[in-house]
């Protein structure tokens, strides 16, 4: 069983930035493909990027291209969202997910989430 982690979120205001991060205990995130997703109160879960265990392929959804890099850091077995520019339409809880490869749905494990509140 994968146990995913997120940290990082709070409140911040509008333009700021905030790092996620995610990590698993007692397993390696390599070779894996793990997205990020978030879920604001109403809403559907919307895809945010993902990047890939193969060849470390990004894939980002339209509403964050240019704003969210996702990287991987393989000596903490962590991947993060950096996200910069944040709008108050980014506020959500934010997810990551372990797949076999980028896919925006059906991923197999899953954070319980963090939240990210924007606001002035």
């Amino acid at each position: 069983q994968v146990h995913l982690v997120e940290s990082g979120g709070g409140l911040v205001h509008p333009g700021g930035s905030l790092r996620l991060s995610c990590t698993a205990s007692g397993f390696s995130l390599d070779g894996y493909a793990i997205g990020w997703f978030r879920q604001a109160p109403g809403d559907e879960r919307e895809a945010v990027t993902c990047i890939s265990g193969r060849d470390g392929s990004t894939y980002y959804g339209d509403s964050v291209k240019g704003r969210f890099p996702i990287f991987r850091d393989s000596a903490k077995n962590t991947v993060y969202l950096q996200m910069n520019s944040l709008k108050p339409e980014d506020s959500g809880v934010y997810y990551c997910a372990l797949g076999d490869y980028c896919k925006w749905t059906g991923m197999d494990y899953w954070g319980e989430g963090t939240l990210v509140t924007v606001s002035s």
